[in-house]
């Protein structure tokens, strides 16, 4: 490995997983399923990211190590079970989705350069980690990916790995490149959700 593994407080790591995993449960309760289906949804949309990430590079599955990520996943369907779901709609939880997409792209990334993956590829591992979770819960529930729409969301990602992955070429201090590509990745995203902002789609005439 050609740097150490990186590191975030564990409060943090659980707090952004527990994001991802709220917007599958919610998904979810927007469908009428069962609490086994909301629990399900929370976990593959919170670990999937990760888990495709580690399977690719070699490394063990984060979740399946760690005590504490299923349960937050599972206790997270629980909250969503038991409170109304107008609690979480808005643009709240758009804006949290928002933060965990750009700090784990960027985490997603620097572990990838850490395994010793080429720059190309560890920024895919990085866009990886932030949205095949998401791709994951909105597939299995049978509506359209966010890769499949217009908004920007797969690009933040991308945005953050990209920087992390040059900060980390540069030989910038990882605090420094760290934090700027994640503070990057979550204005785009932030730009998106308040100003709605979108990536044109093909129009070329056949």
């Amino acid at each position: 490995m050609s740097a150490a593994l990186p590191q975030i407080p564990a409060v943090l790591d659980l707090a952004g997983t527990a994001v991802f995993a709220l917007t599958g449960a919610l998904l979810a309760a927007r469908l009428r399923q069962t609490f086994v289906t909301m629990a399900f949804f929370a976990l593959i949309t919170g670990v999937g990211g990760g888990s495709v990430r580690d399977l690719l590079i070699g490394a063990p599955v984060f979740w399946v190590r760690d005590p504490w990520v299923a349960p937050v996943c599972l206790a997270t369907a629980l909250v969503a079970w038991f409170t109304p779901r107008k609690w979480w709609e808005g643009e709240l939880l758009d804006w949290a989705d928002a933060a965990g997409l750009a700090a784990y792209a960027v985490l997603g990334t620097a572990k990838a350069l850490a395994f010793g993956l080429a720059p190309v590829p560890a920024v895919l591992m990085g866009v990886i980690t932030g949205c095949i979770g998401g791709v994951i819960r909105d597939v299995l529930a049978g509506r359209p990916s966010i890769i499949m729409r217009p908004e920007i969301y797969v690009t933040a990602a991308a945005l953050a790995s990209a920087l992390c992955a040059a900060g980390s070429w540069l030989g910038l201090p990882r605090e420094i490149a760290w934090t700027g590509a994640a503070l990057a990745g979550f204005a785009l995203r932030g730009l998106a959700i308040a100003r709605g902002l979108a990536l044109p789609s093909y129009r070329a005439d056949s």
